[in-house]
């Protein structure tokens, strides 16, 4: 079982930046792949980035790549996400999710395969 809680959101001007953190309780947490995905208003959640088990591999949103980075401190049992550049389209509330699988290198885009999600934290870029 994986709990996780989200931080760092807020109000940010274009081209500003945020860091995102999703701290994770439980002793399982570095057996999990993670990722970061978001949901605007009226449409579907989306995959953003995601990072391995050791943090050796990770993947990005063609929308974000470039832009984010996806980190991981299996240690401290936290997910972050280093957002800059941002865009009015990042507007969203983001979540941290752990993925199912336990296999190491392995990474996905996929919601189906994150069984536990935080809470969301909401980001608001204004132009």
């Amino acid at each position: 079982q994986v709990q996780l809680v989200e931080s760092g959101g807020g109000l940010v001007q274009a081209g500003g930046s945020l860091r995102l953190s999703c701290a994770a309780s439980g002793r399982t947490f570095s057996s999990h792949p993670m990722g970061w995905f978001r949901q605007a208003p009226g449409k579907e959640r989306e995959f953003v980035a995601a990072i391995s088990r050791n943090g050796g591999t990770t993947y990005y949103a063609d929308s974000v790549k470039g832009r984010f980075t996806i980190s991981r401190d299996n240690a401290k049992n936290t997910v972050n996400l280093q957002m800059k550049d941002l865009l009015p389209e990042d507007t969203a509330v983001y979540y941290c999710a752990a993925d199912r699988s336990q296999r190491m290198g392995v990474v996905h885009n996929e919601l189906a395969s994150y069984n536990y999600w935080g809470q969301g934290t909401q980001v608001t870029v204004s132009s």
